[in-house]
C-alpha cells in the first residue's frame, strides 16, 4: 500500500475515530445502564413483599440479599466514578430486609449512579483501569444479578420485566 494510500485511507476513517471516542459514557447509559436500572427497579417493586425472603434452593441468597448486593455494588463502582468515598448509605444495606427499604435503598443506589455517570467522561474513564472496570461492572454485574432473579421472579408466578415489556405488559406479582 502506497504512502498515498495509507493517508487518504487514515483521512477517511479519522471522522469515525473522533465521533467513537465520545460514545463510551452515551452507550453505556443509553443502552445499558437505563435498562438494566428499569429492570432491576420493575423486579424489585414486582415481587411481593412475602416473597423477600425466598430462595430457590436453601444454599442460594434470598431475593432480598440479591438486590441488596446490587445496591453495595452500586455504591462501590459509582463512588470509584465520582471519584469519593463510598456513602454512608452503603453500611447500613446488608441488614436491610422488607420490601421498602430493601427496594428503596436499590432505587437510590441507583440514582447516586446516574449522578455519578454524568460527571464522567470518556478520556477519564479509558484512562484508568479502575474507572473502566468500575463503569463497565454496573452494567455487567446488574445484567448477572438480574439474570439470577429472574428465576425467582418466575418461580413466583411474575413475568420478569424486560419479558413483560417485551409482550407489552407490566410485570404482576
Amino acid at each position: 500500500m502506497s504512502m498515498t494510500t495509507r493517508l487518504l485511507l487514515c483521512i477517511c476513517c479519522m471522522p469515525a475515530v473522533l465521533a467513537a471516542q465520545g460514545n463510551l459514557k452515551t452507550t453505556v447509559t443509553q443502552r445499558y445502564f437505563n435498562g438494566i436500572r428499569r429492570n432491576l427497579e420493575a423486579a424489585a417493586d414486582a415481587m411481593p413483599a412475602a416473597r423477600y425472603g425466598f430462595k430457590l434452593t436453601d444454599g442460594q441468597m434470598s431475593f432480598a440479599e440479591w438486590i441488596n448486593h446490587s445496591t453495595e455494588r452500586n455504591y462501590a463502582d459509582c463512588a470509584a466514578l465520582k471519584p469519593e468515598t463510598v456513602p454512608e448509605a452503603a453500611q447500613k444495606v446488608a441488614g436491610l430486609k422488607d420490601k421498602a427499604e430493601v427496594s428503596q435503598a436499590l432505587k437510590d443506589s441507583f440514582a447516586y449512579c446516574a449522578a455519578a455517570l454524568e460527571g464522567i467522561d470518556d478520556q477519564k474513564v479509558l484512562a484508568s483501569p479502575q474507572l473502566t472496570y468500575s463503569l463497565l461492572h454496573i452494567v455487567v454485574h446488574n445484567n448477572e444479578i438480574y439474570g439470577n432473579i429472574a428465576g425467582y421472579l418466575r418461580s413466583s408466578g411474575i413475568v420478569p420485566p424486560s419479558t413483560a415489556s417485551r409482550m407489552g405488559q407490566k410485570a404482576k406479582p
